[in-house]
Order: C-alpha cells, then structure tokens, then sequence
C-alpha cells in the first residue's frame, strides 16, 4: 500500500494539467460504474483523494468535468484520424484502424466510451455547439475515407455517409457486452468486423 505522505507529495508536484487529468480519469470511471446522475462531487473528490473544496479549484462544477471527459474523448479520436491521415494509409487501412480506435478505447477509456455515448444530453448548453462540431468531424473525416474507397474502386458504390453511420452502428456500442479478458482482444474483434463489414456474410459462390 502507497505511503500516504509519499502520495501526497507526488500529487504536489503535479501540474495543473495532470491533476485535471487525474480528475477527469476518476470521474468517468465513477460515471461508468455507478451512473452520471448518481455520482456526486463529494464522489468524485474522495476518490481522487483530495477536499472538495480543492475539487473545485480544477473544475467548477459535475457538468465541466463531464465537457472535459468529451473533450479528452473526441480530441483523442480526432488526433488519432489526423495521423493515420498524414501517413496516407489506403482507404481499407484506415477504416480498419478507425474500428480498432473505438474498439481499443474499450480497455484504455472505458469510461470515456460510456459517457460519451450515453450522456452527451447532459452537456452543459454552453458545451453542446462545439461538441456537435468536434463529432460532426470525426464522422465527416471516416465518411471522406469511405468516399476515397468507393472513387478508388476498393469499395463498392455505396451510399458513404450511410456506409459510416453503419460502421458506427457496429462498434460504438460494442462496450456494453465487451468483457476485459474475454476470449478476443479489442484489435481482434476490430479485424473480424472489418472483415464482416468490408466482404460480408454471405459465403462466396464458387
């Protein structure tokens, strides 16, 4: 067990970033576990180890915490997609590793997942618009993938915004039935449904 005293001083010389960091991490886990609606500031701060009062210093209230845990989410998304991009992946590629993205978030951001999907009507007002366009992009840069597939003759003519919102479909909700420690990895299921979804069910005529 950590020396207290030790912790202490380790968080001491945290930077203000990485305690926001900290607190952000501890909350959407709260939020996973027990429920946005149900987990209180008191919560929040006890589980960081650190006086609500202090909570208040990084985040002026529950509903700025959970901006921030969106903000950290898509910014992560977004930063991943702009790299693939740089390194001018092929358009299957690419869609691969956008699966693998959000599949792979299970383990790492389990969390995140969970209140991103489930508790984007909880914004703040003031935190929707700019959210709605960080998401409007990430979705907008996988349905220009799909668009470079189709033009490219990888993929076939498809509807491609359709085509994006069917991958999204598959995967953003795959955190409700995934299990840590299951037979299949994240990357693994990530290959079998770009697999299902690229070439299908239906078994080749011979």
């Amino acid at each position: 067990m950590a020396n207290p005293k030790t912790v202490r001083s380790a968080r001491r010389q945290m930077s203000l970033d990485d305690r926001r960091r900290e607190i952000i991490t501890a909350a959407a886990g709260l939020f996973d576990r027990d429920g946005y609606s149900r987990t209180s500031m008191d919560d929040i701060a006890k589980t960081v180890g650190i006086a609500k009062p202090t909570l208040y210093h990084y985040f002026r209230s529950k509903e700025e915490i959970l901006s921030s845990i969106h903000e950290e989410f898509i910014d992560l998304l977004l930063a991943k997609e702009e790299r693939r991009r740089r390194a001018g992946l092929p358009p299957e590629q690419m869609l691969l590793e956008v699966m693998v993205d959000i599949l792979e978030l299970m383990e790492t951001h389990h969390g995140h997942l969970r209140v991103f999907f489930e508790h984007h009507r909880e914004l703040p007002d003031a935190a929707r618009p700019g959210m709605r366009a960080k998401r409007d992009r990430y979705e907008e840069a996988v349905t220009r993938t799909i668009e470079a597939g189709v033009t490219s003759g990888v993929f076939r003519d498809l509807e491609p915004r359709l085509t994006a919102l069917g991958l999204f479909g598959m995967c953003n909700w795959a955190y409700q039935w995934y299990r840590t420690g299951g037979p299949l990895r994240p990357r693994e299921i990530a290959y079998q449904f770009w697999d299902i979804f690229v070439r299908g069910v239906a078994k080749p005529s011979s």
